[in-house]
């Protein structure tokens, strides 16, 4: 073979090459689109205008390797799990929020990302079906920055040990040198504004008690609040129902009114 002939074969393999990592370019820029456009799309369609000098309600949005699993509309059970019980929740804790403590909300909740900087405009944010969640590094990476910036973090509505591990796992890459705590009936948490330290909330799985974990910054401050084995905002949701027994609802609401209070106080 001439070296003519060698040159065009290495011609040819490199431009072989170039095609392939192409595609792959091409493939991971189009994932990566359908993902903004679909966040984007659920910001469009189902959130209202925000006044940004009243408080805002946070949801956190997070790809999911099981994503393909929920196929139905944001906010209902077949939906993405970020999504669930969203946007009746957020509308109907806010009510209670504003009635009671005298918060200027805004009425309904909004969606942002640790996949951007917006995050931090947002002192609490609520975050479900972590057993489901699979946080990137820059994800990883921005939501601790947020809790140690001040940030508070409920994270609800997830249950069994397959989800439990999922979350630790999350977390401890997270924070490699902080641990969840449970958290005790003496904690503040529970008397900050409501007197909930008995924690007598029903729970909505029969078979699984509800446990309340937390992780503390340096100076004590509770950064998350974490209801395992239990779905708080189920309650928020449905509290407009009625079939929804209002016992129930009223001491969801005392749940998230003491997470708010708290968040923001400390």
């Amino acid at each position: 073979m001439t070296n003519y002939d060698l040159r065009i074969t290495n011609f040819k393999s490199r431009k072989k090459r170039s095609g392939y990592l192409f595609v792959i370019r091409l493939s991971i820029l189009a994932v990566g689109l359908l993902t903004l456009i679909f966040y984007l799309g659920a910001q469009d369609i189902w959130e209202a205008p925000l006044d940004e000098s009243k408080f805002t309600f946070a949801r956190i949005f997070f790809e999911s390797p099981m994503g393909r699993r929920f196929m139905g509309p944001v906010g209902e059970g077949s939906g993405p799990p970020w999504s669930h019980d969203f946007p009746r929740a957020e509308e109907h804790l806010m009510k209670i929020v504003a009635e009671v403590t005298k918060l200027e909300v805004n009425p309904s909740g909004h969606i942002v990302s640790f996949q951007s900087d917006e995050c931090f405009k947002y002192p609490i944010a609520y975050l479900c079906e972590v057993g489901y969640m699979d946080l990137s590094d820059e994800e990883v990476r921005r939501m601790a920055e947020y809790l140690l910036r001040g940030g508070f973090l409920i994270v609800d509505d997830f249950r069994g040990m397959r989800e439990w591990n999922n979350f630790r796992y999350q977390m401890q890459r997270v924070f490699p040198d902080r641990t969840l705590e449970e958290l005790p009936n003496t904690h503040e948490i529970w008397k900050c504004f409501y007197d909930i330290s008995d924690l007598s909330i029903i729970p909505p799985y029969d078979f699984l008690p509800p446990q309340y974990f937390g992780i503390s910054d340096d100076s004590g401050r509770l950064m998350m609040v974490v209801d395992f084995n239990n779905d708080i905002a189920e309650y928020w949701e449905w509290s407009n129902d009625p079939f929804t027994p209002i016992e129930e609802s009223n001491e969801a609401y005392k749940y998230g009114v003491n997470y708010i209070m708290y968040a923001l106080t400390h």
